[in-house]
């Protein structure tokens, strides 16, 4: 993790907010952390859609700078009272493409640094291990986890033949967003924080 940011002092109810930061897939969570009793209550879930343009006469850079400004703006918007910010940072990819994706996250991430909202780096080996300690869980594992964990939230179920299921293209990125609030408060460094802004909750 990154050096912790700076805080103020904390109510017994604390905004949190995970982050599962992709080009095309930005997955969001959004809740509360009882700093008594540690638990947490997810109360909104989203995932920032954003996809290239068909139109041949655009040119590709311009559109990944349009793409780039529809997730500033919707990840700004979430992170308004947050008091803690958790965030699975994109690692590097063997693909071009898929770089450019790390590349224009990675650039999002570090102006909110620079615009004083800090957070708190969660690998992606965190994330998956807090599902029951494995670094090999799978998406399908994760939104299990995520969904039995939190059935409050607003996951995105669809009707099929009379069968509700959940999506599960929208759900995977939600659960990682989910599970990077659970590892980031109940991290280290986290906690050494919280005891410090809050010395009579110990």
């Amino acid at each position: 993790m990154s050096q912790p940011p700076t805080h103020r002092r904390v109510n017994d109810l604390m905004k949190v907010v995970g982050f599962d930061p992709s080009l095309s897939n930005w997955g969001i969570a959004v809740g509360t952390l009882d700093v008594q009793t540690k638990a947490v209550t997810i109360t909104f879930l989203d995932v920032i859609k954003t996809a290239p343009t068909k139109e041949k006469s655009v040119r590709k850079n311009s559109t990944d700078l349009d793409r780039a400004e529809l997730l500033v703006k919707g990840a700004l918007g979430v992170l308004k009272g947050a008091q803690a910010v958790f965030v699975e940072v994109p690692v590097g990819s063997q693909t071009a493409r898929a770089m450019t994706s790390y590349g224009v996250c990675v650039g999002i991430l570090a102006a909110f640094r620079a615009a004083g909202k800090p957070f708190f780096i969660i690998s992606p080996d965190e994330v998956k291990k807090v599902t029951g300690g494995k670094s090999t869980a799978s998406k399908a594992d994760m939104i299990k986890w995520a969904m039995d964990k939190h059935p409050e939230a607003n996951w995105p179920m669809q009707s099929r033949l009379g069968v509700i299921k959940v999506v599960a293209g929208e759900a995977e990125h939600m659960a990682d967003a989910v599970a990077c609030i659970h590892a980031g408060v109940n991290s280290q460094q986290f906690k050494q924080l919280l005891a410090l802004l809050n010395p009579t909750n110990n």
